[in-house]
Parts: C-alpha cells; structure tokens; sequence
C-alpha cells in the first residue's frame, strides 16, 4: 500500500529542514570565529588551519575512499560468472548474505564509503600541526649521536612519516577485508570445504592486497631503525647498547626479510596456489619472533645487565648532553657553597642592606585581604592568588603584589545585568612587598576607585580579565554599564557612574544577520529582541587572556599563570607562551603536567595543560592582552629556537620581532614560572653529567615537600636577592632542592628573573658532608622556637596563624630562611582576613622572631643587622617591648596557675592538665623575654652569641619567679 502523495512529501521536506537548520548552526559557528579573529587582527591564523584541515580532510577522506572503493569494485567486478556454484556443493550461508544486501549494494557502498571518508578525514584534518611542521621544518643544525641526522628529522620529517605508514597500513587492512567480504559474497573463494577454494581473480587480488601490506611492513621496519633514538629500554631515555647492537641490526634484517616476503606473495599472481605466500608468510612471523624479539632480550640479559654501568656509559653520556640542551639547562652554573651556619659581623654588616627588601606578603595568602580591604563592592572580586611583579619606587625596584578588581556576579541576575551592565571591573591594586602599615595590613601603593596614582595613571576598566563574564554587549552609546559605584559627600551610596564602551575590542555586532548568528552561537533570542542593541554595539567574548592568546598561537603551550602589569598607561596581561616537543633525539621524556604540579597549581586549579609528555621546551614567546580592548600581541623572544621559526613560516607575520617589544614592557617581563618548574624537576638529575655518578644516582635532588602540605612540591618563590660574589640585588626566581629520601638541603637554586642577557640558571651545591636544615626542617625549628610567642594567640581560640611561604636567600656565606606569619579570626565568617603579626628567620641554627623583619634579624644577628639607612639606637625602644613581652608573660602565667588551682579544688583533673601546659608555655615565654631583656642592655657584648637572645636556658628557668606550682593529684 503507497502513502498519498503529501505525507510521501512530508520526508524529503522534513530531510530538508533539519539539514538547513544543521548547516546554519555550523555556518554560524565558522562565521564567528571567523569574526572574531577579523576583530584581533589575526585572520591568517584562522584561514592557514581552516584551509590546512579542510585540504586535510578532503585528501585523507578522497584517498582513503578511493583505496577502499576501488578494491571494493576490483572484487565486485571480477566476481565469477556463475557465482559459488563453480565450486561445487552448497553455500547457502553466501548466498542468503548476498541475496539481502544486492539489491542495496549501491547504497551501502556510498553510505559506508561516506562514513569512512568522514572519519579518515577528521583524523587526517586533526594531524595539521605534523604536516604543517613537515613542510616548514626549519634545520637546528645539532645532529643526533647515532645516525649523524639533523635533530630536525627528528622533530619533523620522522612524525610525518609514521602518519603517512599508519595512514597506508589502514587503508590496506580495510582494504584487504572489505575485498574479502565481496569475494566471499559473490563467489570468489568458499570456506565450507576441505581446502580453501578461491578463482584466480580473488586470488590474484588478495595477493597483490596482502603483498603490499607486507612491503609496507618491510618500509616501516626500516623506517623504526629511527625511531631508536627514543626507546625507553636502556637506563636512560634513548637507543641503549641493546638497541644499537641487537634492535638496530635486526630492524634491517626483518626490513630484507619482509621485502623477500612481499615478492613471495607478489609471485602468487603469476604461479597459482598458497606454498609461495605461506612460505613468505611464515618466514617472516618466524624472523619477527626470533630476530627481533629473541635475539635483543638475549643480548639484554646475558651481555648488558652483567656489565650494564660499563655498556650504557656512552648512552647515558648521550641522555645527558641531549636532555640539558632540549630542557635549556646546558649552561646551568653550578657553584660549591660552604652554607656557614654562624656569619662573622663583616659578612653580616655587608649584606644586610639587602635584606629589608624581602618580601613578606605572600601572594597566596593574601587575596582575602586584598578582597576584605579593597572589594569596594560584593560584586568585584579578585583572583585566589595574586601576582608578584617590580615596580620602581622612589627610585628602587621593588618587589609588589599587584591584582586587578575584576567584575563578578551581579546582585540581581538577569540577562540585561548579566552582559549589558556589569560588564567590567575597575582598578589595579598594588603593594610593595615588603611593607605593611601598624596593623600588619598591605601598605597599599594604587588603591580604592578611582584608583590612586602611586605608579602613574591608567586606564582602569578591566574588560578582558581571568574572570570576565562569557560575554557582553557593550559600546551601543547608551550609558548603561555600571562603570564603578560612587558615594556621595554625606558618606551615603547615591548610585554608580555608568558609562559606554569606547574602545576598538570585540566584534561589532549592529546589524540584524551577525546578531542572528551569535543569537544562534550562545542560544540567547534577547539578542534579537533587546533595544539596547544597536549599529555601535560589540560583542566580548573570548576574554580569558590565555584564551584569546591560545585562539591566535594554537601552535604555543601557555604558562598557568598570566599576570598584569602597567604598561604605557594601560592595564596589560602578560602571558608567557613555550614551544614544546616530545620528539627530541635522546632527551628525557617527562610528564609536564608532574613537573609543574606543585602547592599552587593544586591548591587554585591553574588550568591544565593540552601537551603532557615532553622532552624538548623554549619559552619562545612572550605575549600581551590589553585588559580594556583586547588587543593580542605576540612577541618572539627566543629568536634562536628552530621551532619558533618553523612555526613562523607556517604562519607568517602573526609574531613581532624582539626588538618590537616596548622599553615599559620589558621592565615586567620575568622568567616564567612553568618553565623554571621544569627545568628544576630536570637538573634534580641532570646537574649530574659524569655518566658513572648518573648511573649511581646517589648525588640526585628532588623537590622539597612543601612544609605547609606534606603531599605536594614546594613552588618556586619570586623574590629580590642577591647571589653571592654579585653586586647588586636582582628579582629572581628561586628554589632548594634536597636529596632524595633526605629533608636536608642539598641545592639552592636561582635565575635572574628580569627578562635580560644573563638568564642562565645558577646552583649553589651544599657539601654533602654538612646537614643543612631543608625547609620542612627549617619549619619544624621556626614552630618549636617561635610557640612562646604564638600559643598565646590559638590558646583563646579566638584566632589561628597562618605560616606564609618560607623563603631561603643567599646570606652572609651561609642560607637565611624568612618566613611570614599572619593571624585571622578562627570563626569561619566573610569579614576575616589575615594580616602579618610576625616574621620569623633562621640562619644555622638561630631562630629569630620579631614585629619585624629587622626585629627578627637583631635577634639572629644583633646589631650588625641594622641597615646604615635605617639605625636604630639600642636602648629605650627594644627595652620598652621586653618589658612589655615580660609583663604579658608574667600574666599568662599567673592565669595559668590560677586556673590551675581552680581546677584542682573541682577536681577537674583534664582542665588542669591544660593548665599546667599553659603554665609551661608561660614560663618559656617568661624566660625568652628575660633573656631579650639581658641582650638589650647596654652593657651587653655586641658580639655576644646570637642564640643566647633566642634559646632558653633550661637551668635558669628554675631561678624565674614564677607562681608555685601545687603537685600533680593522685590518680
């Protein structure tokens, strides 16, 4: 029974309309992006990978189709005559399949070519950065230690080849099945007797298919030879002797063995029958098994692992010389460092005018300060972890933490408050590092909105930031955008100052076509409807810094961590972008991810990283994003790195040269992060270059635990310093390392973090005969010597401390460690934040605790601490805090034993236990001020032992005055 003639129709138009509505959706999400690279400036980028995959797809899609539909119509067509009957006996299992599937044989060609075509096409489409590499593969003028081939075969050549293998061995095993399934359908061999029976046409067909799928075999046993160079077999990363002596041979054998075969099976089309393609077939599963898996594990058992030191010398010789030239650590200085524990007052008075700058204010910490002092309004926010950056202060570079006021919910949501009026955040907030004002709050250099000017004046309005909305629709010349909230002279909230968007950002979005297609792009019909949308409004979106920098650099990994900075009067993010590899000739192949995973990444989720396993990397480029237009620039900056040039001519003219870089920016640009992280988890082996002590590996570093989290690797620190026999402090990178299985200090290292000529990494080694307090050690020693001072604080259980990041500097011929320490209420409410109450400091094994740096330093140090700029007369200011320290002493003890007392006479015996602890705090306490009391005097010896203003003396505690304690009761 036919259906009438309309509801026949209703398909084909239903067909229609779905297709129509599919190609809009995907029109309009190409259309966009295409806009929206027009909007930057980087159309080529966008038209070099849509035309590099489009051609892509289209030739893997054609060939592939061509390969597996032409040897389909090769099997139909040679088809016998009178189909299985040829044979003889029955084949009704044949015949059924082919009686179903003739009469749509047409159909399923087309339909299963077409989906094999789409999927061999998007999997070639998605190898463009291979072929793109391939063709503009830039020589690196290194050759590797094997084969004498530029490492840029290697990087290049090599990866295209096994894509161009895969992609043949593929296309002949789909091949060789879908030709089998066509001569067993329609008659070409039966399998439902003894023998196989087979015509000559399926037999000459299936020979030639099989043939060439062992020819490629023979092609790509030679193409592995290379491939050596990155075995993981040996000891080290790289061909071993196995490799070189066993694999290496055999992959040349197996390569004319499995060429002798591809002929035996050629030879099947001239003589009939299956002995020449068995023979072959068997030889070459034969040779496979025993030259080249046999043979190799015999050489590996019985001549390398006997003398396995001796037989991969060479080799790990050659993983030493490639793993420090590919991880940029060849130049890495290494420097025996003696690390005095007591520093003689000519060391100490030399170096201590460096030392007030250190920075305190630890940029983890902090953000819930920054947010409770200078939130202004619940709908700004800022980042979870603020920046470290230098500004020129008063004519010096100082360390600051700085953060952007960036916009977050609006009270009210809805779609008009969500992207037409909060669309912005407003200010730059800054402090110097290592200052704070009397409540122990940052010291604020930009501030409030409008912003101060302590650094100068700029534009404030952050439409491009870490965490701007999806998108916005802004510039229409109406004022609706909340610009920033104003008060009025009587202290009352009046309202907020709106404004328009002015600058040049985004894509315009005026006309009624383009607003359809992004109306489409986020689902959102209030972009048809909404009558503040006109002719001068643009869209943002893509705002995320690393975002619009990865959109227009997709051939760059990114750092975790962009970071803003004032440059020429505007707000820029500064992103660091590297060129990476896992195809560098015997480089050690590591997990990036592992090596840059340490308490900050953990802790606020910096975003993950698309590349993992690496061996080669170059911060190659240094990348801008205006926070109020959005404007991406790209900036080479290792003009020396084959990859950077490589990618250069792929895509041309989207990176400025060098020396395109302002003056104002250069003076922020600092070492990245990511990339010191892994060069440091690299030199934890690789400072080691005699090949015997590598082998030992008992000279090998790890990174240390951080102390704050006994699971996670302490992070690299920013901090100005100076680096012994240099004459000038320098914002550096820094971090120690300690031997494996160990907590002492083995290593202390640093790089000049300001972005000039001399970046090279510099390590100063610790003997390994001297114990060096690590910084797990150095914490247990701050929190043992300095609970006097702090129990008194989580005693009430009122407040909690917070220890900040502990910093080790070069110091006085030895190593200082500082570290900050903030208190903040222990009720969990939004009002807390924490601010600095005290700044501890080691040097050997003298602990100082202190209001101030300079307090603590006096204590370790004595006078010779004192900076010439800023004396401080010894006498009625330091004696007046003992007296004080010693008065509050005398009182927690005197309430200890008190309620001491108290608790005996209710026999309470768990509430006295907890009083004679206090007691016992209190009386350390009581001792450590009489002997700061004792230091302080003017009679005391300036060169008195600094331990004797921090370490108690255990006999004279007896002596103190302190209230008599009764007996502990019976039980």
């Amino acid at each position: 029974m036919r259906l009438p003639r309309r509801p026949r129709l209703l398909v084909p138009v239903a067909i229609t309309l779905v297709a129509i509505v599919i190609f809009f959706f995907v029109f309009a999400g190409i259309f966009t992006d295409w806009l929206w690279f027009d909007s930057v400036g980087y159309t080529t980028v966008f038209s070099t990978m849509l035309v590099t995959q489009l051609l892509l797809f289209v030739f893997g899609a054609l060939l592939m189709g061509g390969i597996v539909g032409g040897n389909i119509l090769i099997a139909f067509r040679s088809r016998p005559l009178f189909g299985i009957g040829m044979f003889g006996g029955s084949a009704q299992g044949a015949d059924r399949y082919r009686a179903a599937l003739d009469p749509h044989r047409k159909m399923i060609f087309i339909v299963g070519l077409a989906v094999l075509g789409l999927f061999t096409g998007s999997s070639t489409a998605g190898q463009w950065k291979t072929w793109l590499l391939f063709i503009n593969g830039t020589p690196f003028d290194k050759v590797d230690p094997l084969f004498k081939m530029d490492v840029s075969f290697f990087m290049f050549t090599y990866p295209f080849i096994r894509m161009v293998l895969n992609f043949l061995f593929t296309a002949v095993i789909i091949s060789i099945i879908a030709a089998a399934i066509v001569h067993y359908l329609y008659g070409g061999f039966r399998l439902n007797s003894p023998g196989l029976h087979a015509t000559r046409a399926a037999r000459v067909h299936l020979s030639v298919l099989v043939g060439l799928f062992v020819l490629l075999k023979a092609v790509a046993y030679w193409v592995d030879r290379y491939g050596l160079v990155f075995s993981d077999r040996g000891k080290v990363f790289g061909a071993s002797y196995t490799d070189v002596n066993a694999v290496l041979p055999a992959k040349s054998i197996l390569a004319i063995i499995a060429l002798i075969c591809a002929v035996l099976f050629f030879a099947g089309v001239i003589r009939p029958g299956g002995m020449l393609p068995g023979v072959g077939l068997g030889l070459l599963v034969l040779s496979a098994v025993l030259v080249g898996g046999v043979y190799p594990v015999l050489v590996e058992q019985f001549q390398v692992k006997p003398n396995q030191q001796s037989k991969e010398r060479q080799f790990i010789d050659s993983n030493i010389r490639a793993t420090r030239d590919a991880y940029g650590v060849a130049s890495t200085e290494v420097t025996p460092y003696s690390a005095k524990t007591q520093g003689s007052q000519q060391e100490i008075a030399s170096e201590a005018s460096t030392i007030p700058g250190v920075r305190l204010l630890d940029p983890t910490v902090l953000p819930a300060t920054y947010e409770q002092l200078q939130q202004i309004k619940g709908y700004y926010q800022f980042p979870e972890s603020l920046d470290v950056d230098r500004y020129t202060i008063d004519g010096v570079s100082r360390d600051t933490v700085v953060a952007v006021r960036e916009i977050g919910r609006p009270p009210d949501r809805n779609w008009i408050n969500d992207h037409l009026v909060y669309t912005h955040g407003f200010g730059f907030v800054a402090s110097p590092g290592s200052k704070t004002d009397p409540q122990g709050n940052p010291d604020f250099l930009v501030k409030d909105i409008p912003p101060t000017n302590g650094l100068g004046s700029f534009e404030p309005r952050i439409y491009f930031g870490e965490h701007s909305p999806d998108y916005s629709i802004v510039g229409g010349g109406k004022n609706i955008e909340l610009d920033y909230p104003e008060q009025s002279g009587n202290g009352q909230g009046s309202g907020q100052v709106n404004t328009t968007y002015r600058g040049k950002g985004g894509v315009p979005i005026g006309n009624f076509f383009t607003r359809m297609l992004y109306a489409a792009k986020y689902g959102e019909t209030n972009m048809l409807l909404s009558s503040s949308i006109n002719d001068q409004s643009r869209i943002l979106y893509n705002r995320d810094p690393r975002s619009r920098v990865q959109q227009v650099a997709p051939f760059l990994t990114l750092d975790g961590d962009p970071y803003p900075a004032i440059v020429n009067n505007r707000v820029q993010w500064i992103i660091d972008g590297y060129t990476m590899s896992e195809d560098y000739p015997y480089s050690q192949r590591r997990s990036f991810g592992d090596m840059t995973r340490d308490t900050s990444t953990d802790r606020f989720l910096t975003p993950q990283q698309p590349r993992d396993q690496i061996n080669y990397i170059r911060n190659s480029v240094k990348a801008t994003v205006d926070a109020y237009d959005g404007t991406v620039t790209l900036y080479s900056w290792d003009d020396n790195d084959p990859l950077l040039r490589t990618w250069e001519k792929a895509f041309g003219g989207v990176i400025q040269p060098k020396s395109k870089i302002p003056p104002q920016l250069m003076d922020h640009l600092r070492y990245p992060e990511d990339l010191f992280k892994v060069q440091r988890d690299v030199l934890g082996q690789y400072h080691v270059t005699n090949a015997d002590a590598f082998y030992g590996g008992q000279d090998f570093w790890k990174v240390p635990e951080d102390p704050a989290s006994s699971k996670t690797k302490q992070p690299p620190y920013y901090v100005t310093m100076r680096m012994p026999n240099e004459t000038d402090p320098k914002f550096s990178l820094t971090t120690t390392m300690v031997p494996n299985n160990r907590d002492n200090l083995a290593a202390f290292m640093s790089v000049d973090a300001t972005g000039g000529a001399d970046t090279k990494i510099r390590i100063l080694q610790l003997p390994s005969e001297t114990t060096i307090r690590g910084p797990k050690q150095a914490q247990n020693a701050f929190d043992t010597k300095a609970a006097s001072v702090l129990n008194d604080l989580r005693i009430g259980g009122t407040t909690e401390t917070l220890n900040g990041n502990l910093l080790t500097l070069p110091f006085g011929g030895g190593l200082l460690y500082v570290q900050p320490v903030y208190v903040q209420p222990k009720v969990q409410n939004s009002a807390r934040y924490p601010t600095l109450f005290r700044v501890l400091v080691m040097f050997g094994n003298d602990v100082g605790v202190g209001n101030t740096l300079k307090d603590a330093l006096d204590q370790v140090f004595g006078q010779s601490a004192q900076t010439p700029s800023n004396p401080t007369t010894p006498g009625e200011p330091q004696t007046s805090a003992v007296t004080t320290d010693l008065a509050t002493a005398y009182n927690n003890a005197q309430k200890a034993y008190d309620d001491g007392q108290k608790a005996i006479k209710s026999g309470d015996f768990a509430a006295y236990g907890e009083a004679q602890k206090r007691l016992a705090d209190a009386l350390k306490q009581l001792q450590s001020a009489l002997d700061k009391q004792k230091a302080a005097t003017p009679a005391a010896s300036p060169s008195a032992s600094p331990s004797a203003t921090t370490t108690p003396n255990p006999a004279s505690v007896s002596a103190t005055p302190t209230p008599s304690a009764s007996p502990a009761p019976s039980s």
